[in-house]
């Protein structure tokens, strides 16, 4: 069985991803290969600090890893939080502060002005060779959190297709056929089995 590196030590990310590429890759965290650095995510751009974590992983370890970056971008607040949704908040991967900000940015402004969607970047290195994926999804934000599963601003956001449930009110299937990261995911995967 191959061995991908995935960057990241987010659990739910970890079983996501495991989920999705099934059986043919043995999917490994930061933790798994030892590397407990705060790998520095400082590019302008989601696709920039996807490609700075593979580019870390293989350089360190030498191993093949992919790595994701996701941004939420609010057309209300100009395009943010974009590529410091993690931070937004102020302290990293605090997902609470997160959504308080986005909710009292937001608290004046009508639904029908709170579009909004997610992109997630996939940055792969295979072989020293660098390959890209995207998948986003479009949506709104809400007025307030309606769910408790998924991570990061699933409560808030409602995707444009479904039922008018948030992600985090899905399950974890049902929120990989739709999302942003199950279709850059998707993307990685149908690169993948392709290899021989």
């Amino acid at each position: 069985m191959k061995k991908l590196v995935i960057a990241t030590n987010n659990a739910h990310k970890l079983e996501e991803i495991r989920e999705m590429l099934g059986d043919g890759y043995e999917i490994l965290g930061l933790a798994d290969i030892g590397c407990d650095v705060d790998i520095p995510e400082t590019a302008p751009t989601i696709e920039g600090n996807a490609e700075m974590k593979a580019r870390y992983v293989q350089e360190h370890y030498g191993l093949d890893c992919f790595s994701d970056d996701t941004g939420l971008e609010i057309d209300a607040l100009g395009g943010e939080p974009g590529v410091h949704s993690a931070r937004y908040g102020g302290v990293a991967h605090d997902s609470e502060r997160n959504i308080d900000k986005v909710l009292r940015l937001m608290a004046d402004v009508p639904l029908e002005r709170r579009t909004a969607r997610f992109r997630t970047a996939i940055a792969l290195l295979q072989a020293g060779v660098l390959h890209r994926f995207e998948g986003r999804v479009e949506g709104r934000i809400l007025t307030e959190r309606h769910g408790t599963g998924g991570f990061g601003y699933d409560s808030i956001f409602q995707p444009a297709e479904g039922d008018g449930r948030t992600f985090a009110q899905m399950d974890a299937h049902e929120k990989n056929a739709i999302s942003h990261r199950g279709r850059a995911v998707a993307a990685l995967v149908e690169y993948l089995n392709s290899q021989p």
